[in-house]
Parts: C-alpha cells; structure tokens; sequence
C-alpha cells in the first residue's frame, strides 16, 4: 500500500525505506489467495483440515538492494464428535521481511483461533480472532539523507541534521475477521459443475499500536479489508475461472487488486481406488491499481500447489524500476474434506481450491 512520507529523501532507495520510519506498510504478498491466514483469522479451516502455505517474494532488485518477503502459515482444524455443526481451528504464522540498502526488517509472529458453523448444507460461517508481536530492525548508519548531498555526490561524513533513529522497536498487534465459505458440487471436478466461493471482512491493527522508530507518538492506523474469491468450473469444457478481488484502506492510503486464473483440467482423480491422481494448470493476471500488472501460473497435483507471479511495475516508479516489480513463488499443501461426492466429510481428498 502507498505510504505517507514522513522524511527527506535523497535517492529512491532511500524512498522506498524512509516511510516505515513513520506510518509504514503492512507485509503482503500480491498472491493474496495464497496468504489467507494472513488477509483474514477466519479463513482458517473453513475448507481444508490441515493447510501449510510458504511464501517467497523478492522486489525492486534493479532498483536498490533487493527487498525480500518471506514466511509459513500452518491451519489446523480441531473437531468434536459432538459438535456436528461447528467447530474451532487455530493458525500460526511466521512471515520475515528485509528491505532496501538500510536494511529494514520485520518479524511478523501471529496466532489465530476461529470458530467455524456450518450454516447449511454447501455454506459455512467463520469469526476469527488473531494477536502477536512485531519485531522491526533498521540499519540507521545506511540512511541517505538530502542535506549530506555535496553538490555532487552523497557524503556520509556530513551530519544530516536529522533525528536518529532507533535500531528496533517491537509491538503488540491485533486483528479480527469474519468469511462466509460456499462449495457445492454434484460430482467430482472433472465434470466441470463445482462451484466454490469465500467473502471475508477483517479489521487489523484496531489496538492502534505506537509505530515509529522516531520519538513521534506516532500511532499505526487501522486496516480494513474486503477479499472473495469464486472457483467456478464449466461444465463439460475442463475449464474452471478463478477470479477474486481485494480491497484494503489504511488510513488516507488504498489498494484494490482484482484478477482471475483461468484453469485446465488436465485430469481428475479416481473415484474409488484413488491411484490416479487429480492434476490441473492455471494462467491468468491481476492488476493492483495504479501499481502493477501481475501474470501469474498456477500448477496443481494431488494435494500440493505451487503459484509463481511476477509484477510488472506500472506506477510512478516505473522509470526508475524499468516496469521490472518482483518474483513471487508460493507452495502449498493441504489435506481437506474433499471435492464433489466427499464434500463435507472429513476424509484426505486433495481440493481445487
């Protein structure tokens, strides 16, 4: 999300890092669907039992130093004989984050519980709540600042005049969230008639946390999110569209994101002895407005996905960046209630979702 700046800057690198000085950008990934637990607590276990999501992404590499995201989610759902209409999951999340030349890092550690209705017999009702602690680190000696420019050149010898800041910080944060899951099919995916969706809502930072390395009493804003996402198969075609779409607002800052994978059956698993195993490959784009178009390729075998996207700079930065964004890969696996005839049952069967 775009950010306020709060300093001077000399060189876009230095643009690029003297924002989380102040009010800085939360860690996201432009594969939104591939870091639920991250967009939403409720998102946990709504359609799989066990789900774990790696995610990697590197950016602004022709730029500066290489600003490099990566992390893990774990959901595991947790189920009672007597409950047959809800149950509860729970969600661990770990995501690390190093950018630009002054080395800002971030340490993301969330846990998450939600609790999960089934309010019907294709629908399910999810509430969450998640907390944890933020680590930040910065590298204050590798600052560029416009009063250390000599008329030529940067000269870190020259005071900058500027207050310095604190090497690391850490803060308590906060989020909850509510979705509404739908999966309704009448046979297996390889008759093309599945249709799956999730809407979700969720609010973060509503502690409103003190967020500067400075001495500003500078609070983070709150964060609003909208997200769904459909898997709607075509019925005797082997082709199912996968559009979704996000909304966040931060303060005076936004980001929609909207886009779609359209993808191909290359064949279905064996219903009763289950030694062939379900496959598929998706291609489709998103476009984050006013930032970047994002090709992304999905591949899918059994109960494991793997997604690489790429974003195509398409903001004011482009002629500095030379339109080239960053390289995103994410892999998944997960075991489920399952796909068409399993739907519902607490059995391994992998899912298209």
């Amino acid at each position: 999300m775009k950010t306020t700046l709060n300093m001077k800057k000399i060189i876009l690198a230095s643009m690029l890092v003297v924002p989380f000085l102040g009010k800085a950008q939360d860690i996201h990934f432009s594969q939104f669907n591939e870091t639920p637990v991250l967009l939403n607590p409720a998102m946990s276990c709504t359609a799989f039992d066990t789900r774990i999501i790696a995610n990697y992404k590197n950016q602004w590499a022709s730029v500066t130093s290489p600003f490099q995201t990566y992390g893990i989610s774990i959901e595991r759902v947790f189920k009672h004989l007597k409950l047959k209409k809800a149950y509860s999951g729970m969600s661990l999340s770990i995501y690390n984050d190093k950018a630009g030349d002054a080395g800002l890092g971030s340490l993301l550690v969330n846990l998450g519980f939600n609790a999960v209705v089934k309010t019907g017999k294709y629908t399910k009702f999810s509430a969450g709540i998640g907390g944890g602690i933020n680590y930040r680190t910065i590298n204050s000696s590798k600052l560029k600042w416009e009063s250390q420019y000599n008329g030529s050149v940067h000269d870190p010898a020259v005071a900058s005049g500027e207050a310095v800041p604190r090497s690391t910080m850490m803060q308590a944060d906060f989020v909850g969230g509510l979705a509404y899951h739908y999966a309704k099919s009448e046979r297996y995916i390889s008759a093309q008639d599945g249709t799956k969706f999730d809407l979700g809502f969720s609010v973060f930072h509503y502690n409103m946390p003190k967020y500067s390395f400075v001495s500003s009493g500078d609070k983070q804003f709150v964060k609003f999110a909208l997200h769904a996402n459909f898997d709607i198969g075509i019925k005797n075609t082997g082709i199912a569209i996968v559009p979704s779409a996000l909304y966040m607002k931060q303060g005076p800052s936004q980001e929609i994101s909207i886009g779609s994978i359209f993808k191909y059956i290359i064949q279905d698993q064996s219903v009763y002895t289950g030694i062939k195993k379900p496959c598929a490959i998706g291609l489709g784009a998103f476009y984050r407005v006013g930032d970047a178009v994002i090709p992304t390729l999905l591949f899918q075998y059994d109960k494991y996905a793997f997604c690489v996207s790429y974003d195509v700079n398409t903001s004011q930065l482009t002629g500095a960046s030379k339109a080239k964004g960053g390289l995103e890969f994410s892999l998944r696996f997960n075991t489920s209630p399952g796909y068409g005839k399993a739907l519902g049952n607490s059995i391994n069967r992998p899912t298209y979702k």
